[in-house]
Order: C-alpha cells, then structure tokens, then sequence
C-alpha cells in the first residue's frame, strides 16, 4: 500500500507542475488572440483548478496512507489536521475562481427573468 499512496503523491504533484506549466503556456499562446487581461484571467482560473484537483490527489494519498499503512491515533489526528487544511484551501480557491459561495451560485448563474418571477409569485 505504500506504493500505491507514493502513487497518488506523485499524481498529485504531476497534477500541480503539469498543470501549471499547461496554464501558462495557454495564457502566452492566447495573449495575442485574447488580449493580456483574458489570458491572466484565463491563466489565474486554469492554476486555481490544478490546485484543487492536486491538493484532491493528497488528500487520497494522506486517507490511504492512514487507513493502511500507520493506523495510530497520532497519525489520525494528523491526517484530521491535514484534511481540516487542505478543504479550506480548495474551498478558499473555489470561492475565488467562482466569485461566489457555493450556496448562492445557482441564483447566481439563473437568469434574471427566472429570479423576477419566483419574486413575484405570491408563494414566493
């Protein structure tokens, strides 16, 4: 099991190299058809997305490791403390890349027209 959670260690940090370095490569090839604040834009988003789906992969690998390999109280309370910090860096980051909270995003993204009729109905 050891060598499946060094797996997922190595995937995880593949997933933030690899998909940093794709980030900023898009965002130089696009500054030309984009302009410079859409590739930053475009940039910040694509970084923030392997973040979360790295720091995703070392979690996986911080449970399994664990679960299997040292299930002692120290390293439980450990692994609580590590996952405690890495859900509220992805929440931190997802919040950033959305621009809202989780729970508002669907009135966000639902038309207006849609949000004005659902006022003005008297169940609402």
């Amino acid at each position: 099991m050891e060598s499946v959670v060094h797996g997922f260690e190595v995937g995880g940090v593949a997933v933030l190299v690899l998909g940093a370095l794709a980030a900023f490569v898009h965002a130089a090839w696009s500054v030309r058809s984009q302009g410079a604040a859409a590739a930053y834009e475009n940039a910040r988003r694509n970084v923030g997305r392997a973040i979360l789906l790295g720091l995703e992969l070392l979690i996986i690998a911080d449970i399994v490791l664990t679960i299997t390999v040292e299930p002692t109280l120290a390293s439980a309370l450990a692994l609580g403390l590590i996952v405690l910090v890495r859900t509220f860096l992805s929440f931190s980051l997802e919040v950033e890349l959305e621009g809202t909270l989780p729970w508002r995003r669907a009135a966000r993204d639902e038309p207006s027209s849609t949000r004005g009729q659902a006022q003005d109905s008297p169940g609402a």
